[in-house]
């Protein structure tokens, strides 16, 4: 699945990769429904560093269709509240 980070590029990452960053998106999704504005920030970069350590990164001129958009790491509650789907910011 190729997964963009927004304000930095897109990753290709394995689909076994999901499980462990659907845990980190449940926390996230806790943490924004209960207004834990520490830990939505702590979790948020979690998810993204998780993202980058299993990824692969594609080349800065690779122009393929990101399957799955990501917050950038500065993004606010409200702006991460927008983007989410029905579970969460990764489906699954």
């Amino acid at each position: 699945m190729i997964v963009r980070i927004m304000g930095e590029g897109q990753v290709r990452l394995d689909d076994s990769h999901f499980v462990e960053l659907n845990k980190l998106d449940d926390e996230l999704l806790a943490e924004m429904e209960s207004g834990d504005e520490a830990g939505f920030r702590r979790t948020l970069h979690a998810l993204l560093e998780a993202v980058r350590r299993l990824g692969s990164p594609l080349p800065d001129d690779a122009l393929e269709p990101s399957e799955l958009i990501l917050p950038a790491p500065d993004a606010g509650l409200n702006e991460v509240r927008q983007m989410l789907g029905d579970g969460g910011l990764i489906p699954g």
